[in-house]
């Protein structure tokens, strides 16, 4: 069997983590996020896109 190409997500931190809860700092740390504007390529699954829409405010997919 060839091996299938999994479909990826480009994400970026567009927000601060200071001042927010702390379940907030968490998912951004699972996210591999943590610094402002720093971009991370993730599988796109749906556990990802459901960490991405709990932080509207803080990440957005750009690719």
């Amino acid at each position: 069997m060839a091996p299938t190409a999994k479909k990826t997500i480009k994400l970026k931190q567009i927000g601060s983590p200071i001042r927010r809860p702390e379940h907030q700092k968490k998912i951004l740390i699972g996210l591999g996020l943590g610094k402002m504007n720093r971009v991370v390529e993730r599988q796109d699954t749906a556990e990802v896109r459901g960490a991405v829409a709990k932080l509207p405010h803080m990440v957005a997919i750009i690719d």
